[in-house]
């Protein structure tokens, strides 16, 4: 299943490269009705590549990459023309910015703009069939609880996945199935060929049997948890036991990617201090106009290991007949972002990292310890400013006591911590720019 969702990803990946140079050669063929003149094919080429690479980067922060974007063909042209008129600006911008890449005349660069959004939006619409997105498999989803509901729900909604669910077994009801009766031969005469199965339900083991002796029938088995996570990003609850913990999530191989992250936080960091402090004095007039108070608001949370930290902002509340609220200047910092950039002094400090689960409120955490079982291994590694959760869990509780929100964002922490690293790190602060860039424009 996964080795599915990463092969769509990758074909998308060379299909937009090779829309890109096709539309450069139709381009030129469109210009000079030749393809033959080799000084003007050499004279774009280059610059043309190194536009390539920058606009896969575009597409790649506009989800044009993400595992959904094969089914959502009804939202795909609105995602690629805004991509391709980021594209357009950053092509101009190039062109005109470094006269020694300059093409002549301006208008191939708007010839070549129209015939690759023209040629990306035929291959984006109508790439799922070459995908191998044809003729589906009947399938037999064996499983409880709401995440067997979630998959075959995104399963039944979808064209992307090779499968359909031709029928499903509720495991609480198993007790009054004739499983070697109304199963086996229904899967016979039916023609099922793909079982998901949650395998690590204990009531599995009755049937597992049964389902051995399907492998001879070149019945395909698909772990349930397994798919519930390539397909939500997020490790289903349900899984989560001891032994999870001892399977998946270990501290000793985690030394150089801490090395490493740590070294990234320093160097990206320090560059963007310097918005801090070109932006230090309009905030300290801004404030002291508003209300007159701090410029900076000091918070306890819980960081790495259960030790409490003090993360900084600038502090965009006041306090009113004993109620907490926002200033006029305080909107405008929260709504920009602007109140977060004090944070880069916790990250130059170690307290935090650019990217991790985000840090929690010591009463809070306290709270979910007591009613959500593991809740405290999100404290094995480092917060941060960004996280998989922020960018993926659209209903945080944003502070206040939520313990089933808090359970979903945790299923989210769980997938960063199993599965992080740098390239994970690189796509969660590509996002998380996507989505400050469009908060921004609001």
């Amino acid at each position: 299943m996964s080795f599915q969702l990463k092969s769509e990803a990758i074909l998308l990946l060379i299909g937009d490269i090779v829309i890109f140079y096709v539309s450069l050669l139709l381009m030129l063929f469109v210009r000079y009705g030749t393809l033959s003149m080799d000084d003007v094919y050499q004279s774009h080429i280059t610059p043309f590549c190194i536009l390539f690479a920058v606009w896969i980067v575009v597409f790649f922060i506009a989800g044009l990459y993400e595992k959904h974007t094969v089914i959502l063909r009804d939202k795909l042209p609105g995602v690629i023309f805004n991509a391709q008129i980021v594209n357009a600006l950053i092509a101009i911008a190039f062109f005109y910015s470094i006269p020694f890449y300059g093409i002549a005349p301006k208008t191939n660069l708007f010839v070549y703009l129209v015939i690759s959004l023209g040629l990306v939006l035929l291959w984006r619409l109508n790439g799922y069939k070459l995908l191998g997105i044809g003729k589906k498999e009947k399938a037999l989803l064996i499983g409880s609880g709401y995440e067997m509901r979630e998959i075959q729900e995104e399963v039944s909604r979808n064209d992307r996945y090779g499968f359909y669910f031709f029928s499903s077994i509720d495991l609480e009801d198993l007790g009054e199935i004739d499983f070697q009766e109304e199963i086996l031969r229904r899967m016979s005469s039916e023609g099922i060929s793909v079982i998901v199965a949650d395998l690590k339900n204990n009531k599995v083991e009755a049937v597992l049997p049964c389902l051995y002796n399907l492998i001879f029938s070149k019945v395909r088995f698909i772990d349930m948890h397994s798919m519930y996570e390539d397909i939500f990003d997020r490790i289903p609850l349900s899984l989560v036991r001891y032994d999870w913990f001892l399977e998946n999530i270990s501290t000793t191989p985690t030394f150089v990617l801490n090395v490493v992250k740590r070294f990234m936080d320093i160097l990206i960091t320090l560059p963007l201090s310097l918005v801090f402090f070109v932006m230090y004095p309009v905030v300290y007039v801004g404030t002291k106009l508003s209300d007159g108070g701090p410029i900076f608001f000091f918070q306890e949370r819980v960081g790495k290991n259960n030790e409490s930290i003090y993360i900084v902002k600038f502090r965009s509340m006041t306090d009113k007949g004993g109620k907490k609220i926002v200033t006029r200047f305080g909107a405008f910092l929260r709504k920009s972002r602007l109140d977060e950039f004090p944070q880069l002094w916790n990250v130059i400090r170690g307290d935090l990292s650019l990217i991790g689960p985000r840090p929690e409120i010591p009463s809070l955490v306290k709270e979910y310890e007591d009613q959500i079982p593991y809740y405290d291994i999100r404290h094995l590694i480092k917060p941060g400013l960004s996280g998989w959760a922020q960018l993926y869990h659209d209903n945080h509780p944003h502070h206040a006591s939520d313990v089933q929100e808090t359970k979903v964002k945790l299923s989210y922490d769980l997938y960063y911590i199993k599965n992080r690293s740098v390239l994970l790190d690189f796509k969660i602060a590509l996002k998380t720019l996507k989505k400050l860039a469009s908060r921004a424009g609001k």
